[in-house]
Formats: C-alpha cells, structure tokens, sequence
C-alpha cells in the first residue's frame, strides 16, 4: 500500500493522499481502535478539528490538530465538511474546516472515519434504547383495549404512571398519555380525554379522538377551540356519530363554505356569535363597532338563509359550526 501511495503521489497528489488515508483507517480499524482514536486521526490527517455526535447512543467526541481532546458544545457549522454514520442517515462526523470546495482528501477522511466509527459504535453500545416515555409500542399497548389487563399495568408501570391518567389525541396521530392536569399540552389541535383510572385509559384514548374532531386549527378560515376536553362536550359528542369524516357535509355546512368563500370575514365573525354571550361580547372579540357586527351579521342572514339572532337561529348556527370540524376528512 506505500508502495502505490508513493506512486500516485508522483501522478497525483490528492489520490496518494486518498490511499494513505484508507491505508491509515484500515490499520486503526484492525487494531480494534477506539472512538476517540478514530476521531483523532480525522482531525490529524484532516489538519483541523474533528467532531463525532451521535444523539442516539449520546456520543460526543472532539479532537483538535493537535490530538487533544477537548470538550466544545457550540453548533456546527453547515458548511463543515460532514458525514454520516448511515446510508440516508444525518451527519454526524465533521471536519470544522472553514467553508470552501470540499477536497478529495477530506471526502476520503469522513468516509473511511465514518464506517470505522459505525463498527465501533454498533460493537460497543448498539442502539441506545427509547426511554419509556418516549416508547410507542408501551403507549400503544397502554390504550389496547384487547391487550390482557396484566400487560396494560406492566406497560403502565414502565411508563411511570400514577393511579390515573388521561390520553390525548393529536392532529399528528400520535397518541399521548398526560399523568397530571397541570403539566403543559403539546402544542397544536388536541382532543383531551377524561381522566381515568389506567386500566380505562382506552376508553379515555377512544374519547380524546372523538375530542379532537370537534377542535379546529382557531384561524380567521377555521375558527374554533384548538383544545377540547371530552368531558365538556356532553350531549353534543352524539353528532360525532352521525356526520362521518369525509361524506358530503350537511345542508348547513354547505351553506356556511359557499358563503365564506365570498365573504373571508364571515367564519370568524359567526364563530364569535355563537361562541360569547352577547352581541357586544362578539363585537369586542373581533375589534370591530357594534353597528359594523350588525350589519355583518344581517348579510350572513342572507346568505345563510337563516335568523342569527333568535335563540333557534343561534343554536342552528353552533351546530353547524361544529358539524363543519366533524365533517372534516
């Protein structure tokens, strides 16, 4: 192998380079070298600082030129020169070189430290295992109503629940068990379900979707509660069971979509109608006039094609407001 480097060297500069450097990881790789070996010789070779940072198996590991290591949280630079451990997988391995036209020298460098590295890795800590928390087959066990109650407490237990809980279903799919009312809910759309006993947290997950599609993202286009607590909805979680995602939505949706698409003010200026206890409590929602809500509200009327401000026409508009979330695919 000197032999050809020295060879290519006289042709090729970057390419003899290229072959003591495989060379060189070779014999790190047979000697069974360590991370921190592997990483000093990138930074010796590369002549500038290297870094390794594996979140996964929570590895950090940085060594300068001149072979010491030493400790440095600041960010990386996107225009270091990098590597992952992975086919696909994100970078990990840095060459803290100024940005520039990356060499061949230094491609070769992260390519043959990379795999070395990922050896070592998968030979010495594998994969760092998912806290229980963050567990998704422990949660899904957790809100199987078919799974036997014995493995439900084991995976309860492992996820270090208390006596009660409540599931929490979000737009993302994802489900979620909050342990005690007042730790903060994750961000975003959210249906919350009763607080139960563990062994009912099925029945609180079942509820917590049946929330969520009465929630709506709380724009000016889709106005409405981001949160809902199943336990608030009463009678009214019925209409989850007669407007079927995806169908042809009722007349009065219809009417409601057909009318905002003229009117962008509409959706929000009815939401505040239905959703405060008074006229001037809307028109203090939406910042405007009280005289300007009235002349809102008695083009709505017609367009709509029904009273607003009767007691029927204010629950036929709630309901359809809400049968507008329901109907959402």
């Amino acid at each position: 192998m000197k032999e050809l480097a020295g060879r290519l060297t006289s042709v090729d500069p970057d390419a003899g380079a290229a072959v003591r450097v495989i060379s060189y990881f070779d014999r790190l790789a047979e000697g069974r070298a360590g991370l921190e070996a592997l990483v000093r010789g990138a930074a010796v070779l590369a002549g500038c600082p290297a870094r390794l940072v594996d979140a996964e198996r929570r590895v950090r590991v940085r060594v300068r030129t001149d072979g010491v290591r030493e400790e440095n949280d600041a960010p990386v630079d996107a225009g270091w020169p990098c590597a992952a451990l992975e086919p696909g997988g994100v970078p990990a391995l840095w060459l803290e070189r100024a940005a520039g036209e990356p060499s061949v020298v230094d491609a070769v460098i992260l390519e043959r430290a990379a795999a070395a590295i990922r050896l070592v890795l998968d030979r010495t800590r594998g994969r760092a295992p998912l806290s229980p928390a963050d567990d998704p087959a422990l949660l899904e066990t957790l809100l199987d109503r078919a799974a036997p109650e014995p493995t439900r407490l084991h995976a309860a237990g492992r996820l270090g629940l208390g006596p009660r809980a409540r599931a929490l279903a979000s737009a993302d799919g994802r489900p979620r068990v909050l342990t005690c009312d007042t730790d903060p809910l994750p961000a975003g759309r959210l249906g919350v379900g009763p607080a139960v006993p563990v062994l009912e947290l099925p029945r609180s997950w079942s509820e917590a979707r049946t929330a969520l599609r009465f929630t709506a993202e709380g724009t000016a286009r889709d106005p409405g509660q981001r949160v809902v607590y199943a336990e608030e909805l009463g009678g009214i979680a019925l209409l989850a069971g007669l407007v079927v995602p995806g169908a042809p939505p009722p007349p009065d949706v219809r009417a409601l979509d057909t009318a905002a698409t003229a009117t962008p003010w509409l959706l929000a200026t009815l939401y505040a109608v239905s959703s405060t206890p008074s006229q001037r409590a809307a028109a203090a929602e939406l910042n405007v006039h009280h005289s300007t809500l009235q002349g809102r509200l008695t083009h709505a009327e017609q367009v709509l094609g029904w009273q607003l401000c009767t007691p029927q026409g204010r629950l036929r508009l709630h309901l359809a407001l809400t049968m507008r979330n329901l109907a959402r695919a």
